[in-house]
């Protein structure tokens, strides 16, 4: 049914989201690897969910990052402005670490962003999930969401046909909130970001030192 859906998108692009964050004030501006919050199962966290998994990095890569985000997040925006470009060409693109983000949204309109960032043409959910965070403050804030949205959609390739079509697909919906709720019941996810690095748990938005401290005592 597309009711439950489109009460939801009216919630979204008509009021301001409250953006849902975590801050561990230690985590955030400590320059030394934080110690782990606790460890999972990789090969139970590393199982195919409703979703194909978006992977950037080699699959070979001796270090997997599973991070759980949310897109109204402002420290998952800061992970991903400021600590992910760093990250990326140091391990990633290097082939020691490879990276999944999986979705976890608190409210209507982090919700309504993945979907967008779904429905985007091949290979471009991850520059489009890249572009939401940078833009945040446009649409993540704004009293009505919709023309933002549907700017930074444009820019992706969507028509307005298109744009109306994604946010009214009930499964993708289902779908996104069915990865939300396995992090939560599974792993214990219960604020954003929340990383997995090689099975152990971190929480709130490392930076590059942190990050960094921790791969290389992997490696």
């Amino acid at each position: 049914m597309t009711k439950t859906l489109f009460t939801r998108r009216s919630a979204l692009l008509s009021g301001a989201a409250v953006l849902a964050t975590v801050a561990v004030p230690q985590l955030l501006w400590a320059q030394s690897a934080p110690s782990p919050e606790g460890e999972v199962d990789v090969d139970k966290l590393m199982e195919t969910g409703p979703l194909e998994e978006i992977v950037v990095g080699s699959e070979d890569a001796p270090i997997t990052v599973v991070e759980y985000a949310s897109m109204t997040c402002g420290f998952c925006a800061r992970f991903h402005t400021q600590t992910w470009p760093a990250i990326k060409e140091k391990y990633i693109d290097t082939g020691k670490a490879r990276f999944i983000l999986r979705e976890f949204p608190f409210d209507p309109r982090a919700a309504a962003a993945f979907m967008l960032a779904r429905c985007a043409p091949a290979g471009k959910y991850v520059p489009m999930i890249d572009v939401l965070y940078k833009q945040q403050d446009e649409w993540a804030r704004a009293q009505n969401a919709r023309a933002p949205l549907m700017n930074i959609a444009k820019l992706a390739g969507f028509t307005q046909e298109s744009f109306e079509a994604c946010l009214t697909d009930q499964k993708l919906l289902d779908d996104i909130n069915t990865v939300r709720e396995r992090g939560s019941a599974e792993f214990g996810v219960n604020a954003t970001p929340t990383f997995f690095i090689n099975g152990k748990k971190y929480s709130g938005a490392l930076t590059v030192e942190q990050m960094s401290a921790i791969f290389d005592d992997l490696l």
